[in-house]
């Protein structure tokens, strides 16, 4: 069966269009290879039961962009029609006796990803499971996981798919793939073993080794679930809605402060930065490594220039701001998130957590993993208090057009306060190690009009109407 589905590369492409993980969509692709890797449970089957098999497929696309992806996609497969999961169906292929097959997306099946449970469950002694050519691993010592778990699907992700094991773990499964070591399995491990208090634990992974010493390639990891946990950028935005509600309070007056929480949320980024550098090499740079970042950044700003205009007139100031990171001479590099923002972020009962470690999606592993300066994740944070407010401010929600002046000021009032209290708690939890004030402005201007020169293409590529979001950023910054 899975030699026919295989080459069947009309029933994926069609497949992955339908997903909310393909990176392909309204782009012109083609499959151009299938490869099961992988194969559940061990045979033999008992007649009528789920057989997962994991395919490694390869994307190539066909525009100037060009290039070629590959996809991690289970699948289950039934003889018979499964109504439960009617909204995950794939399609249908013919086995060689001439039955059909019914072939649903694994993630949502629950009796596949209880043969996923097992594996982990059978890990727990040792620390590795190899079943199906698939290997689990553990950390051990770790809980042990009770193997009657009840699996449900999370639907808030897009790039990735997240399954839950009742209130006990969740399990992230990387879609697209690339070989080597997960940054976000790497970064949870030594986290983990460190005893962090801001990251969820990691409970173990799953990785298979690719053909012809391809190298391994890890498929998914397993963490504890955070059971009182709120997304972050929910809170914030939820917070400014507050304060909206009561124009005629003061920032500090409403419900809607969240100096705190920026507070409390700067106080555990600078933990992680902590750990992080004392884990892995961390170095100090010299002019090289300053006139390098500059330039990546000032070519960033002249191709985004040719996408949105509307950037011309900061052009000039933006590039006065990385040229003084070229004039600082020295950086200080380490392990980072590479991709910060408030939505890799959960409150719980306990505290921040800081979560998804995997970098930039769109970058190769080798480079996700390059030191970086720590001020990386300060400002992309600080953008992200910057979209909060802004987002609620412009929805509009609430009163009448002569409030929105009065709206607009609160929504800078809320994003100004956040900011700068994130930033202190930061710095203040850093101590020595925050470097001098000069340095510190030199790199956060510089990163913060870097972040805002990719929202300002983004948004003009996706969402026109958000493109003054960034523009404004880029006016505070080279003003």
């Amino acid at each position: 069966m899975s030699e026919s589905l295989e080459k069947d590369d009309a029933l994926w492409e069609g497949y992955l269009s339908r997903t909310r993980w393909f990176g392909g969509k309204g782009r012109p692709f083609r499959v151009s290879g299938v490869r099961a890797l992988a194969e559940l449970p061990v045979p033999p089957v008992p007649e009528g039961a789920a057989r997962v098999t994991v395919y490694l497929v390869t994307v190539d696309y066909a525009d100037d962009e060009g290039g070629t992806e590959q996809y991690h996609v289970p699948l289950s497969s039934y003889d018979d029609v499964q109504e439960r999961i009617a909204y995950a169906f794939v399609g249908s292929v013919e086995r060689e006796d001439g039955r059909l097959q019914h072939l649903y997306d694994g993630a949502h099946d629950r009796n596949a990803m209880a043969l996923w449970l097992e594996g982990f469950v059978a890990a727990e002694e040792s620390g590795t499971a190899q079943l199906g050519g698939m290997r689990f691993r553990r950390l051990v010592p770790g809980p042990r996981l009770d193997p009657t778990l009840q699996s449900s699907p999370l639907t808030g992700e897009q790039s990735n798919s997240s399954v839950k094991f009742d209130d006990t773990a969740i399990m992230k499964l990387f879609r697209k793939v690339s070989p080597g070591v997960n940054p976000d399995i790497e970064i949870h491990e030594v986290l983990t073993r460190g005893g962090s208090d801001f990251a969820a634990d990691l409970y173990g992974w799953i990785e298979v080794d690719l053909p012809d010493d391809g190298g391994v390639l890890q498929l998914a990891m397993l963490q504890e679930f955070l059971r009182t946990a709120s997304d972050g950028f929910e809170l914030a935005t939820g917070s400014v809605r507050t304060l909206l509600a009561h124009l005629e309070l003061s920032v500090e007056e409403s419900g809607g402060d969240f100096a705190g929480e920026a507070t409390r949320l700067g106080e555990a980024l600078a933990a992680v930065h902590a750990m992080l550098r004392d884990s892995f090499p961390a170095q100090g740079r010299g002019e090289d490594s300053t006139g390098e970042l500059a330039g990546a950044m000032i070519a960033r700003l002249d191709h985004a220039r040719r996408t949105v205009p509307e950037i011309e007139p900061y052009a000039e100031r933006l590039r006065a701001a990385y040229d003084a990171v070229a004039a600082l001479g020295q950086l200080d590099v380490q392990r980072v998130h590479g991709d910060l923002h408030l939505g890799q972020t959960l409150r719980t009962s306990h505290g921040w957590k800081i979560v998804d470690f995997e970098g930039e999606p769109g970058r190769p592993f080798a480079e996700r993993a390059l030191p970086d300066s720590p001020w990386r994740d300060v400002a992309g944070m600080l953008r992200s208090f910057d979209y909060a407010a802004r987002v609620v401010e412009m929805s509009g929600s609430g009163g009448d057009g002569a409030e929105a002046p009065l709206r607009a000021q609160r929504a800078r009032e809320w994003s100004a306060r956040a900011r700068r209290h994130f930033l202190e708690g930061y710095i203040a939890a850093l101590g020595d190690e925050a470097g001098s004030a000069e340095q510190r402005a030199v790199l956060l201007d510089a990163y913060v009009a870097d972040k805002a020169v990719y929202e300002a293409v983004y948004e003009k590529r996706n969402r026109p109407s958000w493109i003054a979001i960034p523009l404004a950023a880029l006016e505070r910054i080279g003003g």
